[in-house]
């Protein structure tokens, strides 16, 4: 099976570059950005040999897992355009559902999975991590170039990360790669329209917060050699994440490790 656009992203003009074997998608969509490309395009790979995820960490995509970035250039300031990773994780989210949902009936012994968003960039299936996104942004002359790459473990997950990590396979889900990205082309054209250049974010991030992971419960939050430690209250119109802290500070948080639940727990004090 090949890699194909849904029917929605084929209606809003998106057009796709596949591929069989690539070092990064993001590094190649942000590449035809500078060469003058403005998308919507999505990019895509069978394998990944060279990806990252935040904090220039390696993101690890064999052949079977899921590697693609989509890149737009738009007339927004960074911080603004910062929003549509929000976009892109309840996209991810609903194609999950939908291509879980086609397993099961595939399956019909096969458990009912819950996605959960993580902030800023995850995709939780239970508390492992499945699928991470990582949003860059540079100025090219026909305006603000944002690529968002999403990697998805379908047929296998690393196990050497600080974090669980699963995959689709690992959760007894029969789906494929190529149907996992059909479907994303299409929940991403929604979430998009919805986004709209920012303007609407306000229901984006409802919709976010009805999908967050350990929304009420404690966070940690580590960001260089600091941590704070609160509850998990909510995000804030900008995507800062708010920790309530037990002196009864709202404190923004715009980047950092966070940890929820007894992880949060066990790193008060430090």
């Amino acid at each position: 099976m090949a890699f194909a656009l849904g029917p929605r992203a084929l209606a809003a003009g998106t057009t796709l570059a596949a591929f069989d074997s690539l070092g990064s998608t993001n590094a190649e969509a942000m590449d035809r950005a500078r060469a003058g490309g403005r998308g919507p395009m999505w990019f895509v790979t069978t394998e990944q040999t060279a990806g990252r995820g935040r904090r220039h960490r390696p993101w690890s995509a064999p052949r079977g897992n899921l590697a693609s970035s989509i890149l737009e250039v738009m007339d927004l300031a960074p911080a603004q355009a910062a929003t549509l990773g929000f976009a892109a994780g309840l996209a991810l989210e609903a194609a999950l559902q939908r291509v879980s949902l086609e397993a099961r009936m595939r399956a019909p012994d096969a458990d009912a999975m819950e996605f959960r968003l993580k902030w800023p960039n995850d995709v939780l299936a239970g508390k492992a991590k499945l699928s991470g996104i990582l949003l860059e942004a540079e100025a090219v002359p026909s305006g603000l170039a944002v690529v968002v790459g999403i990697g998805t473990n379908v047929v296998a997950h690393p196990e050497d990360t600080p974090y669980p990590a699963t995959s689709l396979r690992k959760l007894g889900l029969d789906v494929d790669a190529e149907g996992l990205f059909t479907a994303l082309s299409d929940a991403w054209a929604e979430y998009r329209a919805i986004w709209d250049n920012g303007r609407g974010f306000g229901a984006i991030r409802a919709k976010w917060l009805d999908r967050a992971a350990g929304l009420g419960d404690p966070v940690s939050v580590q960001a260089g050699n600091s941590t704070l430690s609160g509850i998990f209250d909510t995000i804030d119109d900008a995507g800062c994440l708010i920790v309530a802290t037990a002196d009864g500070r709202r404190v923004p948080i715009s980047a950092g490790d966070v940890h929820f639940g007894s992880a949060a727990s066990a790193r008060t004090g430090q």
